[in-house]
């Protein structure tokens, strides 16, 4: 079973680290910094779960952050009222 165990928390392991990669280049994509962000990897030792910490920032930076949220999900929004096939409204656009 360890073995088993050790390979699933060394993907979640990985999957943290891409996803705080992901974002950290998305938000540089956009020309917004989220500089404290991270994974807690002492509290992913100690559970198994890795969690991501936004960490502080800047109010301008979330404010930046927010007006970008907020434009993906207009566009979101736009995308699947144009949507012909609603059947495939709740799937990510890069699986269609």
């Amino acid at each position: 079973m360890g073995a088993v165990l050790d390979r699933a928390i060394a993907e979640q392991r990985r999957e943290a680290a891409y996803a705080v990669e992901d974002l950290l280049a998305v938000l540089a994509l956009a020309g917004a910094n989220l500089p404290s962000v991270g994974v807690d990897w002492e509290y992913g030792r100690r559970t198994g779960c890795y969690l991501i910490d936004l960490g502080s920032a800047r109010a301008a930076q979330i404010v930046r952050i927010t007006d970008l949220l907020r434009a993906g999900l207009c566009h979101e929004r736009e995308q699947k009222s144009a949507d012909p096939n609603p059947d495939r409204a709740d799937e990510p656009e890069s699986r269609k």
